[in-house]
């Protein structure tokens, strides 16, 4: 009798153990699952440093380290991204262009958005005279030290309106792909972006803003956006 209880006692506390090593791991592999999707590999970095020792054990409070490690990290991004919204603003409004280069903080990152003929002539692709020092400025920016490691996207938009099937640009989608490279290579041959950290991306008139019904909106779906990433979204990007 004396040996069945001590062989119980053994199961029972194997089974304990067991249990404890499997919700740690859970634990772990959560946290690497937030990791990656919303910080980066240096971030990450800080984030682990809130484990304390190495038998997979957290010591008492680590959980509220850990989240207030995570609520700061994320409160870094994000000021990123507000500092440089808050320039650029201050940027439009200098030159005039405060309606006409509208900036946002979305999922994705920050949103710059030239509308209609900031950048372009109706129907063409070539970069206007005045836009090359729009452009130039807010190279300058993106290039300053606190930003110079974000990803950019630049994407293309157009209306519905047909480009009249000329050989240049044979639909819109040609068109919108045209534009979001120009505005890419001027970035990256004449301003010195990296090109390893940007992209460009013709959208035709798949990705509206407002409904294609009236002349107002379609003024407002033709656009060029430059997309400031955040970290989560760099991940997906192609290294």
């Amino acid at each position: 009798m004396r040996r069945r209880r001590k062989v119980d006692q053994n199961n029972a506390d194997n089974w304990l153990t067991t249990y404890s090593d499997m919700v740690t791991l859970l634990l772990a592999f959560f946290v690497l699952l937030f990791s990656f999707s919303e910080i980066d590999a240096q971030k990450f970095r800080s984030i682990m440093t809130s484990f304390q020792g190495g038998t997979g054990v957290l010591n008492g409070g680590t959980t509220l380290e850990l989240e207030q490690n995570i609520e700061s990290l994320e409160d870094t991004l994000e000021g990123d991204l507000e500092s440089l919204k808050d320039l650029l603003e201050e940027y439009a409004d200098s030159v005039g262009l405060g309606p006409e280069i509208i900036l946002s903080i979305e999922e994705r990152g920050l949103v710059i958005r030239f509308m209609d003929k900031v950048l372009f002539d109706s129907g063409k692709a070539y970069l206007r005279p005045e836009s090359v020092e729009i452009l130039s400025s807010i190279a300058e920016i993106l290039n300053m030290d606190e930003f110079n490691d974000r990803l950019i996207k630049v994407e293309g938009h157009t209306d519905t309106v047909p480009t009249g099937n000329s050989s240049e640009f044979p639909t819109n989608w040609e068109l919108s792909s045209a534009r979001a490279t120009n505005v890419l290579r001027f970035l990256v041959e004449k301003k010195g972006i990296d090109g390893d950290r940007i992209s460009s991306s013709g959208y035709s008139y798949y990705r509206p803003i407002a409904p294609n019904d009236t002349a107002e909106n379609k003024q407002k779906n033709r656009r060029v956006d430059i997309v400031i990433l955040r970290s989560s979204y760099e991940e997906m990007e192609p290294k």
